[in-house]
């Protein structure tokens, strides 16, 4: 939900005001960075303190307005390397202080002109610590900002926020998946072949796999269970995603084909959610989410704790405590987050099927949950043995 005046603010002898105007009255007001114009969405922060670009072009963010917590953002600038898909995600960009001048080798623009290019509007110059601060006690909710013409009566902006859409109850996934199959080859010698049902999934998953020997034949989330099948798979992976898993009824139903014939299966975040709902739990809206490359998880099968990658406002309302019958099973909480107690993995005891809440391809983020790659793998490995 943006529109947008192309054109980068600091082209101009001075950045146009801007005010960013929560639904609950809070505004606060900067200057314009990036597009200048309007655009609404839900307010979230980021605590990773690098790794921008590939927040900004991870689909899981579709519709949303994402707050930095680190004070200086672009200082690297934006190359051509390291975004997760063709595009910017977020429906809007807040940050406190913008790198004047990127200072990578690497970089090829600057992030403010990459967002004006991309038509983002976003914001600079405020308080994201109080911001930060406001959302953790009242939680995530929808947000405006207004720049340039749009910068008008605050009542009456207010107004517009508390009119849009709001995440929880949206159907994104299909917003952001591919039109059209495309195939991932294998790195190396060719081991596997997995069929990738994409709800959003960012460039660095497949790649993984392809690391590992996979073939991976990347499907729109429309597909169908013939289409999964038509790849003569391995294995079946699920990805991340936005929006309200309680709304993403085909991909569950597809998920649940896929139990029913015990092929390995592997999910992330959305996907996590997804195999939640395929074997009875239910799912919820967290009060403010988990986001950043910062979260520390704990795998329950192995008492290892993680540090970890996360991009997700809906959890998995499942037992911590006990083994959970299903109809595909005897199912289990196999991470959990130490912050909250918030499930972050799940994992069947009867077919080879498990899934995390995070981000383990390490895209931005610490590599510490790598390890699940190879378990998907050794999960194909004792299928075809």
């Amino acid at each position: 939900m943006t529109t947008s005046k192309q054109g980068t603010a600091s082209q101009r002898k001075g950045a146009p005001p801007a005010v960013l105007v929560l639904e609950d009255g809070r505004i606060f007001r900067g200057r314009a960075y990036g597009a200048v114009g309007e655009t609404f969405g839900e307010a979230v922060f980021s605590t990773g303190m690098t790794g921008y670009q590939e927040t900004l072009t991870d689909p899981s963010y579709r519709r949303q307005v994402v707050v930095m917590t680190a004070p200086h953002v672009g200082n690297t600038g934006v190359n051509d390397e390291d975004p997760e898909s063709k595009r910017i995600w977020v429906a809007g960009y807040v940050v406190r202080d913008p790198a004047r001048v990127p200072s990578s080798w690497r970089h090829r623009r600057t992030l403010d002109d990459e967002l004006a290019a991309q038509g983002v509007v976003g914001i600079s110059g405020i308080d994201t610590r109080a911001l930060t601060r406001h959302l953790r006690e009242r939680g995530a909710m929808r947000v405006g900002i207004f720049s340039g013409d749009a910068v008008r009566d605050d009542a009456a902006l207010v107004a517009r926020v508390q009119e849009a859409p709001e995440m929880k109850g949206a159907s994104l996934y299909e917003e952001v998946t591919t039109e059209e199959a495309y195939v991932v080859p294998a790195i190396g010698e060719k081991k596997f072949t997995v069929a990738a049902v994409d709800l959003g999934i960012k460039g660095m998953t497949p790649h993984r796999m392809a690391e590992r020997g996979i073939e991976v034949h990347v499907l729109p989330a429309t597909a169908t269970l013939d289409d999964i099948y038509a790849a003569s798979p391995d294995g079946v992976f699920f990805s991340n995603g936005p929006g309200d898993p309680a709304t993403a009824d085909h991909p569950v139903a597809l998920m649940q084909g896929v139990l029913e014939r015990g092929t390995p299966l592997f999910g992330i975040c959305f996907g996590n959610q997804l195999l939640g709902r395929a074997l009875g739990f239910g799912t919820y809206k967290l009060k403010y989410g988990h986001r950043g490359i910062n979260q520390p998880v704990q795998d329950r099968t192995t008492g290892k704790v993680e540090v970890t990658a996360h991009n997700h406002g809906f959890a998995v309302d499942a037992p911590l405590d006990k083994v959970s019958e299903t109809p595909f099973g005897r199912a289990e909480v196999s991470h959990v987050c130490l912050n909250d107690n918030v499930v972050e993995g799940l994992q069947l005891l009867d077919k080879p099927a498990f899934s995390v809440q995070y981000h383990p391809e390490a895209a931005a983020g610490p590599h510490d949950a790598a390890y699940l790659f190879d378990r998907f793998v050794s999960l194909m490995e004792d299928q075809r043995a």
